[in-house]
């Protein structure tokens, strides 16, 4: 008999934990080679988990919506051989299972909650652990938090909450709620909740409606939480005519996809002058690492995307600068039909660099998007709406009808001036209104 651990893989480089969501099998049952076993969610995207060998399931060590670090051990396979035995990624799994230490409890990491005295006995996640180690934490003082996870395990947010109230003495009451911010963003937690008031109370009561968040929009309200507490946002407006890139657009979209088999949208070219202004600014595709400002050699551009339930995910197009428009084009529409059909993978909302938001999707003029941590910066691009502007010609200023659009930045201010924001802002209109009308396809 050779047993064979299958460990939770590791969905992406700033991805350390996920949450089981349903079991597809249980033990006694058979299981084949790269057969879905269960079913798991990370801050970023759900994913399926294939078993690693052929055989029949002989003990799950997580209960759904436990909270798994990363290469630990989640079930175990009986399979036909030797020894016991860790498998080996399958090439279903190659792809996204990177290095990742091997955690293999005798029993389920987070079974019988320890008092704060227990010793040693209490688990901790290596992620928790950095943080406490970071911030100076002892063993001690971690043992006095209180944890908001499964079976009382601290959690990220726990600590991070812990982290941004000792200093004042009070300790912030811990909800269970899975962080969406990236690790290697800095360890600022979002302001404690105040305790409910009678004035929020009443508003509970009448006639009213409670929807509990769905698990998405919690996380993506604590991102957008996080990241305002993060980062000092300001904003900068500009306009652009974009009359060139719409009459091209209208000129040669059935063309276009006629040649390549792909639909033109006004997206990739947005992001092909993103890009080439980033190549002249790059340090607007940064990162904040304490005091240190990280410089990506990378152009890797969010693209976000709403999806059909209404909430809000950013799939990532990677090396944006080695593409042409076609390149681009095929980038933009896949990523779009994944996210719409729930088929992204770990991978594909990992490593941005730099975020796209169309407001104007739904009609609005403009908007101050919140950055998407830990990135510095963030371009929306509002409605295209025809609009009578002055115009200079040789023969003196005219009025014509042209399509025009907003355009709006928000920056980290910590590392991002309003000179660089602002100017960076009117590089990205000044490529869009320089557009090519007779570009080839």
């Amino acid at each position: 008999m050779a047993i064979v651990d299958l460990v939770m893989p590791k969905m992406g480089e700033s991805i350390m934990e996920a949450t089981v969501l349903k079991w597809l099998k249980k033990p006694g049952d058979a299981v084949g080679m790269d057969e879905t076993v269960l079913e798991i969610a990370t801050d970023k995207v759900d994913s399926e988990v294939p078993s690693t060998a052929a055989g029949t399931i002989t003990e799950i060590l997580f209960k759904e919506n436990d909270v798994v670090p990363v290469g630990t051990v989640i079930a175990r396979i009986d399979a036909a051989g030797g020894a016991a035995v860790a498998a080996s990624p399958t090439p279903a799994l190659a792809a996204a299972v990177q290095a990742a230490p091997v955690v293999a409890p005798s029993a389920p990491a987070s079974v019988a909650p320890v008092s704060s005295n227990a010793g040693s006995n209490k688990f901790y996640s290596p992620l928790v652990l950095t943080i406490a180690g970071k911030e100076g934490i002892s063993m001690a003082e971690l043992e006095t938090i209180s944890g908001s996870g499964a079976e009382g395990r601290v959690t990220k947010k726990d600590i991070l909450n812990y982290v941004a109230t000792r200093s004042t003495g009070v300790v912030a009451a811990s909800a269970p709620v899975v962080s969406a911010a990236p690790v290697a963003a800095p360890a600022v937690s979002p302001i404690a909740a105040p305790a409910p008031t009678s004035a929020v109370a009443s508003a509970s009561s009448g006639n009213v409606e409670i929807i509990e968040m769905d698990r998405m929009r919690k996380l993506i309200a604590e991102h957008m939480v996080r990241s305002v507490a993060t980062s000092p946002h300001v904003t900068s407006f500009t306009e652009c005519d974009v009359t060139n890139i719409v009459n091209w657009r209208n000129k040669n979209k059935n063309a276009f996809e006629k040649k390549y088999g792909e639909k033109i949208t006004f997206t990739p070219i947005f992001i092909e002058a993103i890009v080439a202004c980033i190549k002249r600014q790059p340090m607007i595709n940064a990162s904040v690492d304490g005091t240190n400002i990280i410089i990506k050699k990378d152009i890797n551009i969010g693209m976000a995307t709403a999806l059909p339930n209404g909430n809000l995910i950013v799939p990532v197009l990677k090396n944006t600068d080695t593409k042409n428009l076609l390149g681009l084009t095929k980038d933009v529409n896949a990523l779009a039909n994944a996210a719409r059909n729930n088929k992204l993978k770990a991978d594909d909302t990992t490593g941005g660099t730099f975020t796209l938001t169309n407001v104007g999707t739904f009609g609005s003029l403009m908007g101050t998007p919140i950055i998407n941590q830990p990135q510095v910066a963030i371009l929306a691009v509002g409605a295209i709406k025809k609009r009578p502007m002055v115009l200079e010609t040789e023969d003196g200023d005219v009025i014509a009808i042209r399509h025009m659009m907003y355009l709006s930045l928000s920056y980290d201010h910590r590392i991002v001036d309003g000179s660089l924001g602002a100017s960076f802002l009117t590089a990205v209109a000044n490529e869009l209104e320089a557009f090519d009308p007779k570009r080839p396809l």
